[in-house]
């Protein structure tokens, strides 16, 4: 009898175990920008006025880690930020490589402008 009322407890909290939903994990960025003459101050503000700095986003695996790395390639202060580099870590391991998902970016090739316009 004893073990029946261990057996029934043991399976109800396996069932509620396995229904439970899978959590992300981390998503580290590795973001280093270059500012355009003059804008540092302004260019590196989001890394609290570093050039490179870590930004840590939920993702549930390496290929969703790998998407939010290349829509953290977007530069919106195109007369701040000359380019970024954007590589990525899930759960500690480098993500494709420590690829930079920038290269070949829409905006990627205004880095290569000496004006910052």
């Amino acid at each position: 009898m004893v073990c029946r009322k261990y057996l029934g407890a043991a399976l109800v909290a396996l069932f509620a175990t396995s229904s439970m939903p899978v959590f992300a994990a981390d998503c580290a960025l590795n973001i280093t920008r270059t500012a355009c003459p003059g804008q540092e101050k302004e260019s590196f503000s989001k890394c609290d006025g570093k050039a490179s700095c870590i930004e840590t986003k939920p993702a549930a695996n390496a290929a969703e880690c790998a998407a939010v790395a290349k829509t953290a390639c977007a530069n919106s202060r195109l007369t701040v930020t000359k380019n970024k580099k954007v590589t990525a870590d899930f759960n500690g391991a480098s993500v494709e490589g420590g690829k930079d998902f920038c290269a070949g970016h829409p905006e990627y090739p205004y880095a290569s402008k000496q004006d910052c316009k």
